[in-house]
């Protein structure tokens, strides 16, 4: 028999989507339903995770309005009542002072059971304190590190005040400078002048406990001309307008070509006339030297202080103009050359130097003159060689980190290169300074205070002999390199027109700018009062590309 098939009653509606509000069956009264609207996206026919998808704010639930949360399930009849008992201990720190101190405490009686149970006595108390204080001190350096990372760093001032006037006409990185490199041919000798000293080869044998009281000699006149006011090069000039294009003094090529070291603020005059380039000094403080400048805790410059960046700088200088004299031989023969000093008078007593002017091919267009100085001469197997003499120079062995009375005759090497980093500037420019000048050796002299609180009283504790070009590899700087920076500079200012020009190190960025200044700048007549900051002229805005090399600096600073 077949079953007869009723067709169920379908609502309907006119007005909208689904069935109307009349028509719902009794028995689906109490169904919660969810309206929507043609408008609304419908990702899923259903979900079935409930809030899985609550952090999922995809293309799916950009236009959710939060309906379906009538379907979530909630079930609180027992839940409440119930609570997980976790019997296991808690997680034991990976890392902590008493995990530190749980494994030096394992070390040190693993030492003991390895040296045979001799773990007690005075002499193992002294060993474990030495290394519970070697262990205090790294982790004091390295809390140190983090907290000076985000430090204030100290703000330098300009070496000349930057007037509005002034235009910048060029801004050179210093970072772009360290991967130049540039080959020049060996130099020429145009002329010699001056007389030296012998050394005195007893201050080889100089020790901390032979150390000698450093002499002054007050008395006698050091010249730091510079170069437009030498007498032998506006000579040479007079007689060869082809001698030379670009004139200058081995200090002021040593400074540019060592200028990605330097962090202090420093500055050089350009001179463009005709087709001839000269760099001058400005002022003698070109000619002081610098103390801790490539330190990771720069001097204050507090100027009432002994221990200031600029009564550093001073007693940096006396000491080195002292030492100089001191190495010589007092009485004995004396090395003469071609010319009498040019700058010495019959009524002044002059320091005995001597200065060799050489000059160098850059290119077809461009050769270089320079003033190159020589301080002593010695003999070593039977010849004679010239030599540089300078000094370091210690002020506080609690501020350098390293005793030279304790450190220096046994441990020569951790002294020099404590000094490589405190002072990699000044020792790449005396390096640079001999290797111009065509010494075959160079003399470095360690000077330190009678007491550390007496800037006046010195005493000499070593010396020692280096050759210029191994130097100049131990403490990786690049022949080659230092002459791609000049050769830089060089062709940046031969561009420039007939004028006056200035090259400026920033104080607190690794930038050279290069304005151009008013011709009788910095002459007798010129204004040179300070001007107060607000007046100054603010340097100009850096590129992108400036920025990323600036900040890559001071990342490797920080390093």
């Amino acid at each position: 028999m077949a079953l007869a098939f009723a067709v169920p009653e379908v609502a309907e509606n006119l007005n909208g989507w689904g069935p109307a509000a009349d028509s719902v069956p009794s028995q689906l009264e109490h169904v919660p339903y969810a309206p929507f609207s043609k408008s609304d996206r419908v990702g899923r026919a259903s979900d079935w995770t409930g809030q899985a998808f609550k952090y999922n704010s995809g293309r799916f639930d950009r236009n959710n309005t939060g309906g379906n949360a009538v379907f979530n399930f909630f079930h609180n009849e027992d839940e409440d009542s119930f609570h997980l008992v976790d019997t296991r201990p808690p997680p034991r720190p990976k890392y902590g002072a008493r995990r530190f101190q749980q494994r030096f405490q394992r070390r040190d009686r693993d030492e003991g059971r390895r040296d045979g149970g001799r773990d007690s006595g005075a002499g193992a108390d002294r060993e474990r304190q030495r290394r519970e204080r070697l262990q205090q001190q790294k982790r004091g350096q390295w809390n140190a590190y983090w907290q000076d990372k985000n430090a204030p760093r100290n703000v330098y001032n300009s070496s000349v005040d930057i007037r509005p006037e002034w235009s910048v006409l060029e801004q050179i990185p210093l970072t772009s400078l360290s991967k130049l490199s540039y080959d020049v041919g060996e130099p020429e000798d145009i002329t010699t002048c001056g007389t030296l000293d012998y050394y005195d080869k007893g201050c080889d044998r100089v020790t901390p406990k032979t150390e000698r009281v450093l002499e002054r000699f007050e008395n006698r006149q050091f010249y730091k001309v510079t170069t437009t006011d030498d007498p032998v090069i506006r000579r040479l000039l007079l007689e060869s307008e082809d001698v030379g294009t670009v004139f200058a003094t081995d200090a002021i090529l040593s400074t540019l070509m060592c200028a990605p070291r330097s962090v202090y603020s420093w500055d050089i005059v350009a001179q463009r006339v005709g087709n001839k380039l000269f760099f001058d000094k400005r002022d003698s403080s070109f000619d002081l030297l610098t103390v801790y400048e490539t330190a990771q805790e720069p001097i204050p410059e507090d100027k009432e202080s002994i221990n200031s960046m600029h009564s550093l700088s001073q007693e940096a200088t006396f000491i080195n103009q002292n030492f100089s004299q001191q190495v010589l031989q007092k009485e004995g023969k004396k090395y003469e050359f071609k010319e009498p000093n040019p700058f010495a008078s019959e009524t002044e007593e002059v320091a005995p130097v001597a200065y060799r002017y050489r000059k160098w091919k850059l290119d077809e267009e461009t050769t270089l003159v320079a003033r190159c100085e020589l301080h002593s001469v010695a003999e070593v197997k039977g010849q004679e060689i010239l030599l540089t003499v300078n000094s370091l120079n210690e002020f506080d062995s609690k501020i350098t980190g390293v005793d030279w009375r304790q450190k220096i005759e046994n441990q020569r090497g951790a002294v020099l290169a404590t000094e490589l980093k405190n002072n990699a500037n000044k020792l790449a420019k005396w390096t640079a300074q001999a290797i111009l000048a065509g010494a075959e050796q160079m003399k470095l002299g360690y000077v330190s205070r009678v007491h550390p609180k007496d800037h006046y009283n010195h005493v000499l504790l070593t010396v020692q002999g280096y050759k210029p070009k191994e130097f100049a590899a131990q403490i990786n700087l690049s022949v080659n390199n230092m002459w791609g920076i000049l050769k830089t500079v060089v062709d940046i200012c031969m561009k420039l027109d007939e004028g006056k020009y200035l090259l400026v190190k920033d104080p607190n960025k690794p930038i050279i700018r290069l304005y151009s200044v008013p011709t009788d700048a910095f002459e007798n007549d010129y204004a040179e009062e300070p001007l107060p900051e607000d007046e100054q002229a603010p340097p100009p805005p850096e590129t992108e590309e400036q920025t990323e090399q600036t900040e890559e600096k001071d990342a490797d600073l920080e390093i």
